[in-house]
């Protein structure tokens, strides 16, 4: 059936082209979409004529898609990251950040305890529910036109805190999972490794910098495009042959271009293959699961989800008192923060490549799903939850004008004489 890759491709392209136009309409994420075509095609559909709709023939080129959606996703993440906006936010991030992050880790040692999982899947357990979306928050973001307003500083601030975690838990993770070693000086030792890659990179390849600029003053869009693919290949395959993720040699990758003068050409041109990429991977994670599998999943995922939206509510009016915003707007951070997505499925393919117990899996199709979908809802409807719970702001109520409100102060007519 090989004659077929081609057109399964393409088949398979136009559905996620398809559940994406769908989304665009309902002005709602497409992630879930994305993940729950692949789910509804991957291990139970239908076979007509010549065309397997369970993609056997295309799954492992669809695969390899989404393993490039991950490294595009990080690259790209590395090319938005700035120090300088890190620092010029100040104790905002530091403390709404560092309760963010502490509390929902915390929730998730808690649910791996309550499910009995053992401490490697727990160790992921605590990643997935600690990664908001960063592709959710940004689009819920702009759909809601409140980029502008000032809870988004600190909303954004906190996303890029929990960012640098996020590649500070994937080098864990590596080094726990990927070595396929239980021996805690090994584990130890690659952790250490991979954050020397990270450390040594940022360094070294900062000052290779002015060398990259010289060889991208090129004219030609080819030489342009060969050198940034060649330098996010190579540098997330070598970082995955010292057993340090791929996805990290990506974001360092792309943190490393982020001082480049050629930033801005070199996003516009990254851009339309993280989206493309993007949404075959998480189609190809769709195509991994087996909806009948999901049963056991779905009450502790829920509880999880709950007790994130919790948690990240928490965090939000911490992160109000430090920042010196109005209460009300914690629930606009909390909820909007809630959004988990493409870093939470990284965590859980991390498990899957070291053989973890199938039910990390399982819990992450039915958390992303839940939490993809209500928190957009919830941020959407933030104020109105506000009011109803806590009344309206008194001082943004304008007091209503009487007659003689309007006409107190005009000049009187002179009365006759």
């Amino acid at each position: 059936m090989s004659h077929t890759l081609i057109l399964e491709v393409g088949i398979a392209v136009g559905l996620v082209a398809l559940v994406g136009l769908i989304s665009n309409k309902l002005r709602f994420s497409v992630i879930p979409f994305f993940i729950l075509i692949g789910m509804v095609l991957g291990q139970h559909a239908p076979q007509i004529g010549n065309i397997d709709l369970t993609f056997t023939e295309s799954k492992p080129f669809i695969d390899f898609m989404g393993r490039l959606g991950v490294l595009f996703l990080l690259f790209y993440l590395g090319l938005e990251f700035s120090v300088g906006r890190l620092i010029k936010s100040g104790k905002s991030i530091l403390s709404g950040g560092t309760f963010y992050v502490i509390l929902n880790f915390c929730s998730g040692l808690l649910i791996g305890w309550l499910m009995g999982l053992p401490f490697k899947e727990t160790m992921v357990l605590c990643g997935i529910m600690t990664s908001s979306s960063t592709a959710i928050v940004a689009k819920v973001l702009t759909d809601l036109k409140r980029t502008a307003n000032p809870e988004t500083e600190v909303i954004m601030g906190m996303i890029m805190f929990d960012d640098l975690f996020i590649a500070m838990h994937i080098s864990f993770l590596s080094g726990l999972i990927l070595t396929g070693s239980s021996s805690f000086w090994t584990v130890a030792g690659t952790s250490l490794l991979a954050l020397g890659f990270i450390l040594a990179f940022l360094i070294l390849g900062r000052k290779l910098v002015p060398a990259i600029d010289r060889i991208l003053q090129e004219k030609s869009s080819e030489i342009f495009i060969l050198v940034i693919f060649a330098l996010l290949f190579i540098v997330a395959g070598f970082s995955e042959t010292i057993h340090v993720a791929e996805a990290i040699g990506a974001l360092m990758a792309g943190l490393v271009l982020a001082d480049s003068q050629y930033i801005k050409r070199i996003e516009q041109m990254v851009y339309p293959f993280k989206d493309f990429f993007g949404a075959m991977f998480f189609f190809s994670f769709g195509l991994s699961i087996d909806p009948l599998s999901l049963g056991g999943s779905v009450l502790w995922a829920a509880v999880a989800a709950g007790v994130t939206i919790l948690c990240n509510v928490a965090s939000g009016f911490f992160a109000t008192r430090f920042s010196g915003l109005k209460k009300k707007t914690a629930f606009d951070i909390g909820f909007t923060l809630s959004a988990r997505g493409e870093f939470s499925i990284i965590m859980a393919n991390i498990g899957k490549a070291g053989k973890l117990l199938p039910v990390i899996q399982s819990f992450v199709v039915v958390y992303v799903l839940i939490l993809s979908i209500v928190a957009p809802l919830l941020t959407k409807e933030s104020r109105t939850i506000w009011s109803a719970l806590f009344g309206k702001d008194k001082s943004t109520q304008k007091p209503v004008k009487t007659l003689s409100d309007l006409t107190r102060g005009q000049p009187q007519d002179n009365p006759p004489t």
